[in-house]
């Protein structure tokens, strides 16, 4: 895949009191991510070219994609492609890269989510609200080995966007 065509949609960074193996580990790990990630689970083979799977908690396919770029501990890029009907024909793929440096005794993980076009901000609300979360459920299972209870859905206004395009989407 030629990601030089991706731009950046947008950037978080976190600093989480661990260190860049443990990091990885959380990213990586099916059983540790469903601590975090409410409930999925991550799967990945970590080599170029490796699936990228994330199931729900009843195990369906939820998000598919593939490793593109794998330098443990301190780089992993995948395509993040959310297993709905028609999405990523008119969407197109999302690259996610997830960047882990060590920073004193903290880690500096930054996520870039990157699309190969231009998305509205009503399409873009669904990451927007759903990677605060994520990432700040991983920081306080590192932390405190708790992780964060919150509500999570697609917002309407993204749902009401994909509508617009004829996507259907599940459940609606």
């Amino acid at each position: 895949m030629d990601i030089t065509k991706f731009k950046p949609a947008y950037v978080y960074t976190i600093y989480i009191a661990s260190t860049p193996e443990k990091v990885w580990q959380a990213l990586t790990s099916a059983e540790f991510s469903r601590k975090y990630f409410f409930g999925n689970s991550v799967e990945v083979d970590l080599r170029v070219g490796g699936a990228f799977i994330v199931r729900t908690p009843d195990g369906a396919l939820h998000i598919s994609g593939e490793v593109i770029e794998c330098d443990p501990p301190k780089k992993l890029s995948v395509t993040f492609n959310v297993n709905w009907p028609e999405l990523i024909e008119k969407l197109g793929p999302t690259l996610v890269t997830y960047e882990i440096e060590p920073s004193g005794e903290s880690v500096k993980l930054t996520l870039t989510q990157s699309q190969d076009r231009v998305l509205s901000d009503d399409i873009l609300s669904g990451g927007r609200s759903g990677w605060p979360a994520i990432l700040s459920s991983l920081k306080s299972v590192l932390e405190t080995g708790k992780p964060l209870t919150v509500q999570m859905a697609p917002p309407q206004r993204m749902l009401d966007a994909l509508k617009e395009m004829g996507i259907k989407v599940p459940g609606m």
